[in-house]
């Protein structure tokens, strides 16, 4: 944060969702803030001299989502950027802001996806960011409180696995993690999301938050070439209890894991435990 970004350089324009002109990747602005909602990463440039940041033209904005292999990389040299494969845009910034210290010295910061399932989203203000991304997302996963999850699972007439997979009903949890805490909240996938007591979902709500947590702890879940922003690989998947083991004993109860197709994903859960 402080630090004023000095050029961008897009090697690959289709990543990018809206103006793609410098100004609009941030250059010439100084980063003022870094924000997580959700699978969201926001990136805000600061607001013009005497301007608001929450009011039209107050400041440009970045919305960075890393699908399944993304990652924000940041290198002292270009060269350690642009030898990696898949790297889509480079941005060049100042190490060093104000009285003192080496204005001309630049670090690099990257963004690398391989399969492509991310992207790069730029808005012209904050208010922009908010109607454009923000306003289609419900609450945090990572920080998700059973009141707020009851009130969404309850407009549903949909399975639960379903539902939580929804960004607009909760913002953070992908495949994975909503196998893990479903297991762990003793709740089958296939159950109606308005039909969960309010004790059910204040179950659940408390096991994705856990999961979560510890995923992050772990550096998430590599089944492939996921790593994270420092090249490692996540140690989670060696504590899954269902997600990817359809057909092997459950680790509690010892019966066969059932996998099914659900709403378009893969799901395994245990049929004697996860009750409907």
């Amino acid at each position: 944060m402080g630090r004023r970004v000095r050029g961008v350089e897009v090697r690959r324009g289709s990543v990018i969702e809206g103006e793609a002109s410098d100004a609009a990747l941030l250059v010439g602005s100084v980063l003022r803030g870094v924000e997580r909602l959700g699978k969201l990463l926001m990136i805000r440039g600061e607001a013009p001299e005497g301007k608001n940041p929450n009011t039209p033209g107050g400041g440009r904005c970045l919305a960075i989502h890393l699908g399944m292999t993304g990652q924000v990389l940041v290198k002292p040299t270009r060269s350690e950027l642009a030898t990696l494969s898949h790297v889509h845009v480079l941005w060049e910034v100042q190490r060093g802001v104000g009285v003192g210290l080496n204005a001309a010295a630049t670090a690099w910061i990257g963004f690398r996806d391989p399969r492509r399932f991310g992207g790069v989203w730029t808005f012209a203000d904050e208010i922009e960011l908010q109607r454009g991304k923000l306003d289609a997302l419900g609450p945090d996963a990572l920080t998700i409180d059973a009141e707020a999850l009851f009130d969404g699972l309850r407009r549903t007439k949909r399975a639960v696995k379903a539902a939580v997979l929804d960004q607009r009903v909760l913002a953070g949890v992908g495949n994975i993690y909503a196998d893990e805490a479903l297991f762990r909240a003793r709740i089958d996938p296939r159950t109606k999301g308005h039909r969960l007591s309010r004790e059910r979902v204040e179950r659940l709500a408390a096991m994705i938050r856990a999961v979560l947590c510890e995923a992050v702890d772990a550096r998430g879940s590599t089944l492939r070439d996921y790593v994270d922003a420092e090249g490692a690989q996540g140690e989670f998947a060696l504590r899954h209890a269902v997600y990817g083991r359809g057909g092997q004993a459950c680790t509690t109860c010892g019966i066969t894991l059932k996998q099914i197709t659900l709403a378009q994903r893969t799901t395994v859960f245990c049929a004697n435990c996860q009750k409907r």
